[in-house]
């Protein structure tokens, strides 16, 4: 039978091994496409449409330390831990786009977009596609999934960012966590105001493994269209 130490160890290497399998198999067997569409409170208005120039999928488990803590005291046993492993992201980094707009496409360019002060936007959405890594002649399909930030919601930590002294980047989340806005800071100086503005410098979108494959109808074409530019 082994000592339980030796048991132990080897549930503990097992689940290594599990986890290290997961990311592998679910963070690097797919290819992605995001875009990114800044939506106007005027109705009229056209959305400033935005295609990521290259999607980073990087496979997390904040759970990981808890679950080889649990084996390791025998809590519970690799079986009962297959609950806990289900609670897999997937991190999706965005730190580069280009514009949709038919005179400019094509010129790709780090994240820059002021997001405040303004009062013009009413929300970001971005859209997720995706296809099996490796399958080149199949279209890209839209994730079930939604990704919204509302101006409301990131005006709230801009303003409370105001009193902050730390001249750091800033993270800032939605109410779901699904969507995270990495923020820079900067102080515009003019000849008789000194005004803080908040920028966009890059996004990431947080999405449960189990929804990796959670493919809804229609190309990519369909679902921008409410968004593209003239």
């Amino acid at each position: 039978m082994g000592d339980p130490t030796s048991r132990r160890n080897q549930t503990r290497n097992r689940l290594r091994a599990q986890l290290r399998k997961k990311r592998e198999s679910l963070a690097d067997q797919f290819d992605f496409k995001i875009y990114i569409a800044f939506v106007f409170k005027e109705q009229k208005k056209k959305s400033a449409l935005f295609e990521v120039a290259e999607v980073v999928p990087v496979m997390t488990n904040n759970y990981e330390e808890n679950i080889l803590r649990g084996v390791r005291d025998s809590s519970y046993s690799l079986e009962s831990s297959i609950d806990l492993l289900q609670k897999d992201v997937v991190q999706l980094h965005a730190p580069r786009y280009q514009s949709m707009r038919r005179d400019v496409i094509g010129c790709t360019q780090e994240m820059d977009f002021i997001l405040w002060p303004r009062n013009d936007i009413e929300k970001i959405v971005c859209l997720l596609f995706s296809r099996w890594k490796g399958a080149d002649d199949e279209p890209f399909r839209p994730v079930q999934a939604k990704f919204e930030f509302h101006h409301g919601d990131y005006e709230k930590q801009c303003l409370h960012a105001l009193g902050r002294k730390d001249k750091a980047g800033m993270v800032m989340n939605n109410p779901t966590q699904s969507v995270f806005l990495f923020m820079d800071r900067q102080h515009l100086q003019t000849p008789k105001t000194k005004a803080t503005v908040f920028k966009l410098c890059s996004l990431c979108l947080y999405l449960p493994q189990d929804q990796l494959t959670c493919w809804g109808v229609g190309d990519i074409e369909d679902h921008l269209r409410p968004y593209m530019p003239d």
